[in-house]
């Protein structure tokens, strides 16, 4: 990225990049003390309460049927959000792939096993299970697409690019990208 975009950015407060969200997904596959089980870690890393989701269609080999509540999520926002996300970008070495960015900024990581994240513990009833990170950044005016009134799209030249999202987690996060 070309320092003159840099400075552009840092000039004008509607091109500055903010993380909206984490949305940390666990799935098991089953209901019972797995998703149970599940729903405590994702307690634990984040401190809110998990949702439980639901199948949509039918596996059989899978053993997955409709409405069977197979998987957990939790979305964290704002100044928690941001602890989270250091703590486990922390646990993969501080390093993403620069693949793990989408063309609108966002990106997503996985963690193989809970025990690498800081401050967690190895719990007899959980085991080893890995989970999946997903980031949302935005920029001041994104609303514009979510709003109840006159709803419109963000123009294409305010939407984050991968090469913006890239260096944002750079200098926020002192993250490493691999190529």
């Amino acid at each position: 990225m070309t320092n003159r975009l840099i400075t552009k950015m840092a000039d004008n407060i509607m091109r500055s990049i903010k993380l909206e969200k984490i949305n940390l997904n666990l799935g098991v596959g089953s209901p019972g003390d797995k998703l149970e089980n599940a729903v405590k870690l994702l307690k634990t890393i984040t401190g809110e309460k998990p949702v439980k989701t639901v199948g949509k269609k039918r596996i059989p080999t899978w053993g997955v049927r409709p409405n069977l509540e197979i998987a957990c999520r939790v979305t964290v926002r704002g100044k928690k959000a941001e602890e989270v996300l250091k703590r486990l970008f922390t646990s993969v070495k501080n390093t993403i792939a620069a693949s793990k960015f989408d063309d609108q900024g966002n990106f997503a990581f996985g963690i193989p096993e809970y025990l690498s994240i800081p401050g967690m513990e190895y719990d007899t009833k959980i085991g080893i299970i890995g989970l999946e990170v997903a980031v949302t950044l935005q920029r001041p005016g994104f609303r514009i697409k979510r709003r109840k009134l006159k709803k419109t799209k963000v123009p294409q030249k305010h939407n984050i690019t991968k090469e913006e999202a890239i260096e944002f987690v750079k200098q926020k996060f002192s993250a490493t990208i691999a190529a």
